[in-house]
């Protein structure tokens, strides 16, 4: 049924008018155990969801939506390898990817996991021989740079995990990113590589994504027109597809093709063969680590009871502030220089999930599905758009990150970064009262007693209305586990949001139409005759387009 007509629904509508003038610093004084209640662990990874505009009954009548909307259900549907992707007929199974059990998972009656493991056997032996020299360029050099080429799931994955764990990369290998068929993308790297000593991995799973294959192309062409060996090509690209004969056009060897399967998505990809950069990177030992913390938030997921299991609780309360308070955003703010990607990241995986307007049954969803899903990291962003969380009129429910040890210890920076972390999360929950406000103003300048009228606008200006939430992760270091089971908690939160809103949450319709009009306007962009098969504004930029770059 619509969201809306569950009991819980109805009854979450009631109870948030009955907050509405709660203040969190009142329901951390009266409650002392607040934040023993409102924390959890997943493997090292402390959750502290406390600071947040709820109590016992906000989270029971949550907890009740979550059993109304099926949530129990369907992760088990999810992870046992049903359907679930109904619009394109597929199961949803990159839980498999990283599953460290002895049991089977079936598709179909099939079980998969033999073929996961031989791609995952394959990508360790390639890894390891890239790592060790064995597998050499053109002239017996080792390769020292690898360029993925790919876009959306198969670039941000890999590359937000490569620079979250860049400490562990390895010392010869620099890796590089090309997602952009904008020229100076591709061009930029090119620049910077020898030929000779790189690899290029290409990342499509039709082999014929346009961005994709433009750079994989104009690559191929930059190689050939160096080294003058064409044959060469098999020996510095590989591919991570599943049309083998396209590849096999390109130039690919077949013992350098790593395939996937179509019931892996694409922003859920990096712990397949699209995470071969990563490997190549850290190492097969260090992504097996990844898969590993991964694995326990799936086994978390699947069998912590709803009112301890941590994506539940999560996606819950974002449900909570987007339908019940009108929260249309949502910042993550990792205090770690090397999750510069993760906002990123999730951006795709939450919008292009959950961005949508009909639901599984196709019918108009009638609520707000997927918010907008935006940050950067700390503390950068303080000195950017914090005033806006602080003091502007718009809620933004805020996710903190931060490790409790740097891989780079120096000085007394760590601790300061983390006082950062932790002042901004009891800064939001607390603000500041106009009486606090003007006593410290006093305090650091009596003559303001003599200037009413100024001390009146400065107290305005510095009251600090609090009250907006946020949700600590704290882990020991950014381990390849710790970073696997960030991700994989927040990959299930999405999920258990979609099936909320009773949407699906793994297909992405919305990125088609632009890509099918782009095909008609690249015609008439390379054409000569007056175009008039858009609409006014569309022939008039085309035109205008025309004329600039013919000088």
């Amino acid at each position: 049924m619509p969201p809306t007509d569950h009991p819980a629904w109805q009854a979450l509508r009631r109870h948030r008018f009955e907050l509405d003038d709660v203040h969190m610093r009142d329901l951390f004084a009266r409650d002392r155990g607040r934040f023993e209640r409102y924390h959890a662990t997943v493997g090292d990874v402390l959750v502290d969801y406390s600071k947040h505009r709820i109590d016992d009954t906000t989270l029971a009548l949550l907890l009740d939506l979550a059993r109304q909307a099926g949530v129990p259900r369907m992760i088990e549907a999810m992870c046992t390898g049903e359907r679930i992707n109904r619009t394109e007929d597929r199961a949803v199974l990159h839980t498999a990817l990283r599953y460290q059990g002895d049991a089977a998972i079936e598709v179909d009656g099939a079980d998969v996991m033999p073929e996961v493991r031989a791609v995952l056997a394959r990508m360790r032996t390639f890894s390891d021989a890239v790592r060790d020299g064995a597998h050499a360029g053109r002239s017996g050099r080792s390769i020292t740079d690898v360029v993925n080429i790919g876009i959306g799931g198969s670039d941000l994955g890999p590359k937000m995990v490569t620079t979250a764990l860049a400490p562990y990369q390895h010392e010869r290998l620099r890796s590089h990113f090309v997602s952009n068929v904008d020229p100076s993308d591709i061009g930029d790297v090119l620049r910077r590589v020898d030929p000779d000593t790189t690899l290029f991995l290409v990342a499509s799973k039709t082999f014929t994504t346009q961005e994709t294959m433009a750079n994989a192309h104009s690559a191929r062409a930059w190689f050939v027109e160096r080294t003058g060996d064409e044959a060469a090509v098999a020996r510095h690209f590989v591919a991570i597809s599943t049309n083998a004969e396209a590849v096999a056009a390109f130039g690919i060897a077949p013992e350098s093709t790593f395939g996937f399967w179509d019931w892996v998505g694409g922003r859920f990809s990096l712990w397949s063969a699209v995470g071969l950069p990563i490997m190549l990177a850290i190492g097969p030992e260090r992504f097996d680590e990844l898969l590993q913390g991964a694995f326990e938030a799936d086994r978390h997921l699947r069998d912590a009871p709803l009112e301890r299991n941590v994506p539940v609780l999560l996606a819950l309360i974002g449900v909570w502030y987007h339908n019940f308070w009108g929260a249309a955003t949502h910042a993550i703010l990792p205090y770690d220089h090397h999750l510069a990607r993760f906002a990123a990241y999730f951006q795709q995986a939450d919008m292009e999930s959950n961005g949508k307007h009909v639901d599984r049954e196709g019918r108009p969803v009638g609520v707000d599905t997927g918010p907008i899903v935006w940050g950067e990291p700390g503390t950068n962003g303080q000195h950017a758009f914090y005033q806006l969380l602080h003091q502007g009129t718009r809620l933004v429910p805020c996710d903190f990150l931060a490790a409790a040890r740097s891989h780079a210890p120096l000085g007394d920076h760590h601790d300061m970064l983390l006082s950062n972390v932790f002042a901004q999360g009891e800064a939001l929950m607390r603000g500041r009262t106009s009486e606090e406000a003007r006593a410290a103003l006093l305090a650091d300048d009596a003559s303001l007693a003599d200037d009413p009228g100024r001390l009146a606008l400065l107290t305005a200006a510095t009251t600090f209305e609090g009250n907006r939430p946020s949700t600590t992760f704290l882990y020991p270091q950014l381990t390849p586990r710790t970073l696997g089971t960030l991700i994989a908690l927040l990959e299930h939160k999405i999920f258990v949001q979609g099936v909320i809103w009773n949407v699906n949450s793994f297909d992405q319709m919305g990125v088609e139409l632009g890509k099918v009009l782009a095909k008609g306007v690249l015609r008439d962009l390379r054409g000569d005759e007056p175009v008039t098969s858009h609409d006014a504004s569309t022939n008039a930029l085309i035109e205008a387009y025309r004329r600039m770059r013919a000088g």
